[in-house]
């Protein structure tokens, strides 16, 4: 579909959300300048993708939209309009197939960001979209003009729109910084503090010496990892994380790593509950553990009855005091609910993705900042986070998409009340 009014509009920042912005854009005739302070746009993408580039997830509707808790409601409209299907279709249609792997993840048949980056930017150039790299934003001026520190120096630039899309603040070495707060509060633009998502936490207190040198780095397998808050929530799960030199991290802690921090946040630690042996109950394991030890140590007797062996006995002992080796039935019930406790979350230059950022309440429904009229949001930089799995991926992909209409929508409003010349 094609423009009949010549517009132009920039998109600010080069990740997923601000390509698919320009996309949706440009695709529809607008003229798009994109702007990104880095020598390249897509930095992030390409390194997501670099173990495999998880697109999104096929699992039912409403068990995704789940996935972006408190803010569900906000994200909805967007997932509803642009969800797993479309994303598989886009990709499609840039000439790289997709599979459902064993999780419901969705990939690339290439496992790979690269050649779909490659065809998006190619398509981006075929329909005339301009980058600008080495641009970083840094406002508005006194009379509207977006301002830019660029190698050169300052520059400007006017555009009947624009959309804001510079991502959270947890690769500040791909671009994702942060640094936009501060010209969106000088507007008085209301911002959540941004704050670690999908990320590691420290044990409290520090793990042993020995448990470091031995076991720092070796991953928890067939685990379950029960969480309840301060104020009534439960995540359960089972899945498989890694111990650290200072706690815990991996896809299974990254699951429940908002509500891990939220508790921290509120009460100055969590204390979360492995159960080790998620296959056995606890009255078994207690009987066998009862089992007459005939002369053999504490952890071959473990090996034995239990099986517990390696970075699972290592952590058993790290956790529990020495006496409860000696009662079979407390100790099932340690195996069994193990309290691991943390006391914050790593920083969050070191976590996959970041949560807070612009409230939704200072945006309509188009994503369009309700004091600032022209100016849209897109991406991780909105108040909104969800876990590892292509949920991240999908909702910036379509805040892009959603943004983009809004722009649209706007401009179309204008031009329709603009006095005729």
């Amino acid at each position: 579909m094609t423009s009949t009014i010549s517009f132009n509009v920039a998109v600010i920042g080069g990740g997923p959300a601000g390509l698919m912005a320009a996309e949706v854009l440009s695709d529809r005739g607008i003229a798009v300048d994109l702007y990104d302070a880095m020598p390249s746009v897509g930095r992030k993408f390409l390194l997501a993708g670099r173990g495999g580039l998880n697109l999104t997830h096929a699992e039912p509707p409403e068990r995704f939209l789940g996935r972006y808790g408190s803010r569900s409601t906000q994200i909805a409209p967007l997932i509803q309009a642009f969800g797993a299907e479309q994303v598989r279709a886009w990709a499609h249609g840039l000439g790289c197939d997709t599979f459902v792997g064993t999780s419901n993840r969705i990939f690339p048949v290439s496992m790979k960001a690269a050649p779909l980056l490659r065809a998006w930017l190619h398509r981006l150039r075929s329909r005339g979209t301009r980058f600008h790299v080495r641009h970083r934003w840094t406002g508005w001026s006194e009379t509207g003009a977006l301002l830019f520190e660029t190698p050169g120096g300052s520059v400007t630039a006017r555009h009947d729109a624009c959309i804001l899309a510079l991502g959270g603040a947890s690769w500040p070495r791909l671009g994702s910084d942060g640094r936009w707060i501060e010209a969106l509060r000088r507007r008085a633009v209301a911002i959540a503090p941004l704050a670690p998502a999908n990320c590691g936490f420290d044990a409290r207190p520090p793990w042993q010496p020995l448990l470091i040198e031995r076991f720092a780095g070796h991953p928890l397998k067939s685990v379950a990892l029960r969480v309840e808050s301060d104020q009534g929530q439960i995540f359960d799960r089972r899945g498989e994380f890694v111990l650290t030199r200072t706690g815990i991290e991996g896809s299974l802690v990254y699951a429940a790593s908002a509500l891990i921090r939220d508790t921290i946040a509120r009460i100055g630690q969590a204390t979360v509950r492995l159960d080790l042996l998620p296959d056995l109950p606890a009255g078994p394991l207690a009987s066998r553990l009862a089992r007459p030890r005939a002369g053999k140590s504490l952890s071959n007797h473990l090996r034995v009855q239990a099986g517990l062996t390696g970075v699972k006995a290592a952590l058993l002992r790290e956790c529990v005091p020495a006496e409860s080796f000696d009662d079979p039935t407390m100790l099932a019930g340690l195996i069994k609910a193990l309290p691991i406790r943390l006391g914050a979350p790593r920083p969050i230059d070191e976590a996959i993705s970041s949560a807070g950022g612009v409230c939704f309440e200072t945006l309509d429904e188009r994503l369009m900042i309700r004091q600032l009229p022209g100016s849209f949001c897109a991406g991780e930089m909105l108040d909104w986070e969800a876990p590892t799995g292509g949920y991240l991926l999908t909702a910036c992909l379509a805040s892009g998409q959603h943004a983009a209409l809004g722009v649209m929508d706007w401009l179309r409003a204008q031009s329709l009340s603009a006095p005729a010349a």
